[in-house]
């Protein structure tokens, strides 16, 4: 694939090809909900707060919905980077088999439990009420949302950034257009409130999936996606789920987490949840940039792997980490400096937005050190390695966070919860290097080349 040779430009320009188009396209996708927030802001404090509760389930959907799409992106290039063009196929037209599966029956499953979910946090007739009507409208478009990300991941393994950046921003505006025309009625909508948010959200997702679809077959990609190639294959199947489950669980556990915070954070006051709700809609412009840093390289990592050029790999690696870091640097120094500005972007009372801008201050400071255990768990799934990469996950969540916003909140109440953050980035991402980037990921690139 021409796309990914290194003859004709260096690495670091290649990265940036393949980046700048990926780091766009997650800016663009985070202003689905940023945009929701915005708008439904507007509604009432309990709107915001009953979407701050429904985030953690969409987040769990969203993050099935990529993590197997990782997989599938990771085998596509791999079995490129080997000229193993049969298992390539292979693997889209059966991931794309298997995700569109996943859709439905997280659709029938997310709709159906929503109502438990919320009565776990608040007994609130009116949250409950705003909550249910939003996720009902929301999760009826998951099977949209599952195999468009589907698609997007196959379009990326191939190095179809620029396409698949074009299609999110067509998708993204459809949402801010009729995100206030539904929510407050204007023009030939009726006023819908939350539900006109949830429903926005769902047709701009939905033009996606058309996009890539018609795009696909009047483009072909270098991989095909043919009903002759979507049989079940064990082999395959099994591939996909063991880099497909890791990843999905990389990206499931803030959704757990978050629940769990909400629990914490709410036995203190209702002010805590919708803060944590506004720093992880905040954060999106932070970590979302660097995700899609290590998309754009994913393909890299892999297809370099895949065909011996392990050298390649280390310094691929090097130089995601180096963009990372200028990434999260700007987002230290945005939340120290103008944490007011950015809450009140989605609160108006004035408590809010003075414990939000203490809670930004200290959260930040775990930014920078934040950035090597992303790259090196991203740069693992690019080897087709995902269990390593969960593993620094569970360093982060069920290691780190968990335990300290327990312990912490006791003693400095909700800033516990705060400072337990940057505590969690320091320790996860010391460990990640020294454990897991030099005695894993260094040794297997060296065993391989000397093989």
């Amino acid at each position: 694939m021409e796309t990914f040779s290194t003859k004709q430009k260096s690495l670091f320009c290649l990265v940036m090809t393949m980046s700048i188009p990926s780091v766009l396209s997650m800016l663009i996708n985070s202003l689905y909900n940023i945009v929701d927030s915005f708008f439904v802001a507007q509604i009432s404090e309990n709107a915001m707060t009953a979407l701050s509760l429904v985030f953690p389930v969409q987040n769990l959907v969203i993050a099935i919905s990529v993590g197997f799409g990782v997989g599938i992106n990771a085998l596509i290039a791999l079995r490129l980077g080997a000229r193993d063009q049969r298992s390539a196929n292979v693997s889209a037209s059966f991931g794309l088999v298997l995700s569109a599966v996943h859709g439905i029956l997280l659709m029938l499953v997310c709709i159906g439990g929503i109502p438990w979910f919320l009565k776990l946090f608040t007994q609130d007739p009116d949250v409950l009420s705003l909550g249910t009507t939003y996720s009902t409208i929301a999760f009826s478009f998951t099977f949209s949302v599952n195999v468009g990300i589907t698609l997007e991941k196959i379009f990326q393994s191939v190095g179809r950034m620029k396409t698949s950046m074009f299609i999110m921003f067509a998708g993204c505006l459809t949402n801010i257009i009729l995100d206030p025309m539904m929510i407050f009625g204007m023009g030939p909508f009726p006023r819908l409130g939350i539900a006109g948010a949830a429903l926005a959200t769902g047709i701009g997702q939905t033009i996606q999936l058309f996009l890539y679809i018609a795009i696909a077959i009047s483009r072909p990609l270098p991989v095909s996606m043919n009903l002759k190639f979507a049989k079940p294959e064990k082999d395959i199947a099994k591939q996909l789920y063991y880099i497909g489950v890791p990843a999905t669980l990389n990206l499931a556990l803030p959704s757990l987490l978050i629940s769990i915070l909400n629990s914490i954070l709410s036995g203190f006051s209702q002010i805590y949840v919708v803060i944590l709700g506004i720093y992880y809609k905040l954060q999106t412009f932070v970590y979302l940039p660097a995700n899609g840093i290590l998309q754009g390289v994913r393909p890299l990592i892999g297809y370099n792997y895949g065909a011996g050029e392990y050298k390649n790999v280390k310094k691929i690696y090097r130089i995601t980490l180096f963009l990372s870091l200028f990434l999260m640097l700007i987002g230290t120094i945005l939340c120290m400096f103008l944490p007011e500005q950015l809450i009140s972007l989605f609160a108006s009372n004035k408590e809010t937005i003075a414990a939000g801008s203490q809670a930004l201050r200290i959260i930040s400071l775990g930014f920078l050190i934040s950035a090597v255990s992303i790259t090196t768990s991203g740069a693992l799934e690019g080897l087709g390695k995902g269990f390593p990469s969960l593993m620094i996950s569970l360093l982060r969540y069920v290691l780190f966070m968990i335990p300290s916003a327990f312990l912490l909140s006791h003693f400095l109440g909700a800033s516990g919860v705060w400072h337990a953050f940057w505590i969690t980035e320091v320790s996860a991402g010391l460990l990640s290097y020294f454990v897991l980037y030099k005695k894993y990921f260094t040794q297997l690139l060296a065993t391989k080349s000397k093989n």
